[in-house]
């Protein structure tokens, strides 16, 4: 680090600056989402099975990187609002599978509205939400195999 940074001031913290843009990512996603009936958490558990159809809560625990006891309240608020059904599979009934419902399907249509608003809000293009997840990504793959190590 050069000599006249601080390597513990608050705005040299990585943790801090994917911290705060986090937050204001989120709450500028609300308004978006509030008149599809969705929160951010619940938004992003349906792009997940909107990509990828019927899967576990384990599965869907892996694709969202959280941990089943912070899902299962987020998938039984989303089966509440009929979006969703969980249901045991026949094969091994350990094992709780997530589906859409019609309506939860039908939300995709409203929902696509989403991305191309929030590139807007956010003054950026598709190349240039490309570069930010190339770098995003790259941190989280980094971040990954220091926390395995």
């Amino acid at each position: 680090m050069e000599a006249d940074r601080d390597p513990l001031a608050l705005d040299e913290q990585l943790c801090f600056a994917l911290a705060v843009a986090s937050r204001a990512v989120v709450m500028a996603y609300r308004p978006v989402l509030e008149p599809i009936g969705l929160t951010h958490p619940q938004y992003l558990v349906m792009l997940a099975l909107w990509q990828h159809g019927e899967v576990s809560v384990g599965e869907l625990s892996t694709l969202l990187h959280l941990d089943a006891g912070t899902l299962s309240p987020l998938l039984k608020r989303l089966e509440r609002a009929g979006l969703v059904d969980r249901t045991r599979s026949p094969e091994d009934e350990r094992v709780v599978r997530v589906s859409l419902t019609q309506d939860g399907k039908r939300l995709r249509r409203r929902a696509l509205q989403v991305p191309t608003t929030m590139l807007e809000k956010f003054g950026m293009d598709v190349s240039d939400l490309d570069d930010v997840n190339r770098v995003l990504h790259g941190i989280i793959d980094r971040a990954a195999a220091v926390s395995a190590a």
